[in-house]
């Protein structure tokens, strides 16, 4: 289902409670308001619709993905970059890693699966962007 963004800094600001099997459906309303969403955005925390969990959607090269509970293991060729928000206005500056080993579950198998991957470029300065939101930062 597609959900309205949220806008409420403090809500935005708070640390995210890690996510269970009991939240799956808010990986498809993730996917849902990505891809309703998709000329301005390419990536989406769980609080940036209302729901106070760790789970994030983006686009991967074209493919949409979802990570329960993400956390960056290991960075790599830090650099400064402008970056815009659905849940806040105008552009910022921040500072992103081109290389990333992210740690985080799947759902396959009935479970909850762990993966860890190393992304790189585009697709990991999403992903830094969706977990700062889990963690309650915001650009």
């Amino acid at each position: 289902m597609i959900k309205p963004i949220i806008h409420d800094i403090l809500f935005l600001g708070r640390n995210c409670k890690p996510a269970s099997a009991e939240d799956l459906p808010v990986a498809q309303d993730l996917l849902d308001t990505l891809k309703a969403n998709s000329s301005s955005c390419v990536g989406l925390a769980a609080n940036m619709i209302g729901i106070d969990k760790r789970i994030i959607a983006f686009d991967n090269n074209g493919e949409p993905m979802v990570m329960f509970n993400p956390r960056i293991l290991k960075h790599a060729d830090p650099f400064e970059t402008e970056e815009g928000c659905l849940s806040l206005e105008g552009l910022r500056k921040t500072k992103r890693y081109r290389s990333i080993k992210v740690e985080w579950q799947i759902w396959q198998n009935n479970a909850l699966q762990t993966r860890i991957k190393t992304f790189t470029g585009w697709t990991a300065q999403i992903i830094q962007h969706e977990i700062d939101h889990c963690n309650g930062i915001l650009i």
